[in-house]
């Protein structure tokens, strides 16, 4: 079983083709209801520590916007997990919208950056392309190794 970031990183279509071909989806979702449900951390829309816009830092200057960072803080951590992804472009917002252009590229741009298999596919816009496009991914989850490998030292 793979770990396999998505990109759009709250797109529940993905998440669920990537868990039905038997791999893990890094996925949004997972992690806000962890940072919801942790004892210790107000409500929303306060749910965040003093640690993690330090830890945002590590993906983003402290120039570019806070917004960018604290969405680093959450999606920077996943993308470093992953062991392949899977980026879609030109996505309707209900397809996954993530809110923030920059936090979006940079997101793009450190998914690439991995030395993992990537899969990048544009929305489709018909019902060809649409048949196509769950091929193409399945295809491509089908070709990713069953086991983590784990490093022995």
């Amino acid at each position: 079983m793979a770990k396999v970031i998505i990109y759009p990183t709250n797109s529940l279509i993905l998440s669920d083709l990537v868990q039905r071909f038997g791999h893990k989806p890094i996925a949004m979702m997972e992690k806000i209801k962890e940072k919801i449900s942790t004892v210790g951390v107000d409500s929303p829309p306060l749910n965040i520590t003093s640690e993690e816009p330090k830890r945002g830092l590590k993906y983003a200057a402290v120039e570019v916007p806070a917004g960018v960072r604290g969405r680093m803080a959450i999606v920077g951590p996943m993308i470093e997990q992953a062991e392949a992804g899977i980026i879609v472009g030109e996505t309707p917002m209900a397809f996954g919208c993530m809110g923030c252009a920059r936090t979006n590229e940079l997101t793009k741009f450190l998914i690439r950056d991995r030395d993992m298999p990537i899969l990048e596919l544009d929305f489709p816009e018909s019902d060809d392309e649409g048949q196509e496009f769950v091929y193409k991914i399945a295809e491509f989850l089908k070709s990713l190794p069953e086991k983590t490998e784990v490093a022995t030292e």
